[in-house]
């Protein structure tokens, strides 16, 4: 169903069976397949391809020549049914890459609200994001990824297949990570190691000085002491802090993972 608000240029092709929202505007040269829905107020500038069962939420601005929805670049993938979920207001920049989910990992790659994909990022099959996570150019994100709100990651950088990176972290241009990196963490260099915390992140996003002189000392207890990352965080959890931004840090390294944790060089 396309609503006749919408807007189709000449050259566009619309699959029969596609649902399209209220103001949409399609440009030139894209193509939306039968099972895409799009909400209210999309637009894609032109040259967009978008297929499979992909969901993309309102006001959402798609650039030209990116691709979301096409078959997960997975050798075990079979042709099973999954889908892209997208929320609402991203910004998906030229060539980005959007591939749907696996049976192997839950059937589903979700992007959340207010997200920007720079050029050239890819996001594989099985991912989730959150909101408000900034991929700068040429970002890679291997297949099962977790990032959390409010994360950044630099031009050229790549996550491993599996890996968690937390909410509000930073990752440096050009860095390869390859362990699970906490919530505020800031990581750098070639194969990253935590650098510290993105102090500039939460200040930016409003919070308290008090709050991040906690987070300091608790990133110091936590890497400082002599005992296992995993015993000490719950040491530290049993303490009962009252500070949501260490609590954020302490349920991240408790939480089950298959993979280990950048720590401080």
């Amino acid at each position: 169903m396309i609503d006749p608000n919408t807007t189709i240029h000449p050259s566009a092709i619309i699959a029969e069976g596609a649902r399209l929202g209220a103001g949409c505007n399609i440009g030139p040269y894209c193509v939306v397949g039968p099972e895409v829905v799009l909400g209210q107020n999309v637009r894609l500038d032109s040259h967009v391809a978008i297929n499979g069962v992909t969901s993309i939420g309102d006001d959402c601005r798609i650039w030209p020549f990116a691709s979301l929805g096409s078959e997960p670049q997975d050798l075990k993938f079979g042709g099973e049914r999954s889908r892209v979920e997208i929320g609402a207001r991203n910004m998906i920049r030229e060539y980005a890459t959007v591939n749907p989910g696996t049976d192997g990992g839950g059937g589903v790659t979700r992007i959340g609200d207010d997200n920007l994909l720079m050029m050239h990022c890819h996001i594989a099959h099985d991912c989730i994001l959150g909101n408000g996570i900034v991929l700068a150019n040429a970002v890679q994100v291997a297949g099962h990824v977790l990032i959390g709100d409010n994360a950044i990651l630099g031009g050229s950088s790549g996550i491993h297949q599996f890996v968690r990176i937390g909410k509000g972290a930073m990752i440096g241009a050009g860095t390869i990570v390859v362990s699970d990196v906490i919530p505020y963490g800031s990581v750098v260099s070639p194969r990253g190691v935590l650098g510290g915390l993105n102090l500039v992140g939460l200040k930016r996003r409003g919070a308290e000085k008090a709050q991040m002189n906690g987070l300091r000392a608790a990133y110091k207890s936590l890497f400082a002491n002599e005992q296992p990352l995993l015993q000490q965080a719950q040491s530290m959890a049993e303490d009962g802090s009252d500070n949501a931004l260490v609590q954020d840090v302490l349920e991240f390294v408790l939480s089950r993972s298959d993979r280990s944790f950048c720590t401080p060089e």
